[in-house]
């Protein structure tokens, strides 16, 4: 039983004339025996709580910054009506701000044998899978005074996924894709790619690319133009050890990987790759195998990354290579999206490296923060000298790791979380390009 705040009204207002009038246990009981009939009275006729049912509906998923609508429809069985206060208690981090946790608490009125849908709205602040708790539903008699209470449990869930900011830069990529396809007036020529046609030489053009054949057949020296081969095969890895758990302004590490290898799958499904994904650290921790349908990819893609957190552990670099060998059997494009920090790169991405680029073709991308390039140019104050050194020191460090791996053979792209995903996606197509993948 919960008693409300009218009743609490009542006894004190009740009280106030018997303390003065007549101060004695005839005169309290004269009050609280009324009170305390009408309370078990209200009690009584309040609907049941344990006999009400529950069915949920509503969204199932939703982008990282969007609103879900989560109804919950609440029949009574019973031959009383039901007026109820609800609480639909779900994690905290289901929305952005105290001030929308409102959105959880509904007050209704249910005929007897009705039903009524509420709906909750959800704009939640991380990714992930959302699960509502308990329902608590109290009834009120029709007096007001006092209430039944209690809890239901009412399962549902709603997957936060990643949001792809970087999906406005994929118009101008896909441009840029369609000219390297052919599609447009401009070919692209190279080593490594799909012949497309002879043309006339033209000064400047590659040497290699004269087709002297096709040459002695004619008075004029004619060239090979090409265009890139489809149906390649992309493996992008997710590095989740302890290093993406770092944040970037606003930003974790991880969730900028994240959007950078959207936009690349969305560009290079369309390109006619096959892309798989793999998270890992130690252990893998989500994958996605390519060779469904354009779409189905992408979708795949993202419900893989939606529940992925950042593990708190050293990333294991050759199980790392290992694993990727093993989902990339044939020549790929392994794309690593992880740290440029120099103590992982020299001691665990170094020594391994060998065994990738000997079969694939590497790019390695990571994001740089924007504050340690403020730093290295900070002056006029002791403690901005002291941070200059350490912007410097941590520059430098990048620097020669990012040499290291360029000397390894591999592409490295180091960019901010704002311009890594399109910084990612113009490797990619430069890859394409020169024949390379």
């Amino acid at each position: 039983m919960a008693l409300t705040g009218r009743t609490a009204l009542l006894a004190a207002l009740g009280s106030l004339p018997v303390g003065i009038l007549a101060p004695s246990w005839t005169g309290m009981l004269a009050v609280n025996a009324p009170l305390s009939l009408a309370i078990l009275c209200d009690y009584a006729l309040a609907a049941p709580v344990r006999s009400l049912r529950f069915t949920r509906s509503g969204d199932t998923s939703v982008r990282l910054g969007d609103t879900a609508q989560v109804q919950l429809t609440v029949t009574n069985p019973s031959r009383r009506r039901l007026r109820a206060h609800l609480r639909d208690a779900w994690p905290p981090s289901s929305w952005s701000s105290e001030a929308e946790q409102a959105a959880s608490h509904h007050r209704f009125t249910v005929p007897a044998g009705e039903r009524v849908r509420l709906t909750t709205f959800l704009r939640p602040a991380r990714r992930g899978d959302r699960l509502p708790d308990r329902v608590t539903v109290r009834s009120f008699g029709p007096l007001g005074l006092a209430a039944r209470q209690g809890r239901h449990d009412v399962p549902w869930a709603v997957r936060v996924l990643p949001p792809f900011t970087s999906r406005k830069h994929l118009p101008s990529r896909l441009a840029r894709l369609r000219e390297l396809d052919g599609r447009t007036s401009v070919l692209t020529r190279g080593e490594g790619t799909e012949f497309d046609s002879l043309r006339a030489y033209v000064p400047g053009d590659d040497t290699r690319s004269i087709d002297w054949r096709a040459t002695a057949r004619q008075s004029a020296v004619a060239v090979r133009t090409w265009r890139p081969e489809r149906d390649r095969h992309i493996l992008i890895v997710l590095d989740t050890g302890r290093t993406s758990a770092g944040r970037v302004g606003d930003v974790p590490r991880l969730d900028a990987a994240m959007d950078a290898a959207l936009l690349l799958t969305a560009l290079a499904v369309r390109a006619g790759d096959r892309v798989n994904l793999l998270a890992y650290d130690r252990r893998v921790r989500a994958q996605v195998r390519g060779g469904a349908a354009g779409g189905d990819v992408l979708s795949s893609v993202v419900n893989a990354m939606a529940p992925l957190e950042p593990e708190l552990v050293e990333t294991d670099a050759r199980g790392l290579s290992t694993t990727a060998m093993a989902h990339a059997p044939q020549r790929s494009l392994v794309v690593l999206l992880t740290s440029l920090d120099a103590a992982p790169v020299e001691e665990g991405l170094v020594p391994v490296l060998p065994q990738l680029t000997r079969r694939h073709t590497v790019l390695v991308a990571s994001v740089a923060d924007p504050h340690v390039e403020t730093m290295a140019r900070s002056r006029g104050s002791v403690d901005a000298v002291y941070e200059a050194a350490a912007g410097t020191q941590t520059q430098e460090q990048r620097r020669r790791a990012a040499d290291q791996l360029r000397r390894h053979g591999v592409t490295v792209v180091d960019a901010t979380p704002n311009t890594l995903a399109p910084a990612l996606a113009d490797a990619y197509l430069a890859l394409k390009a020169a024949g390379r993948l």
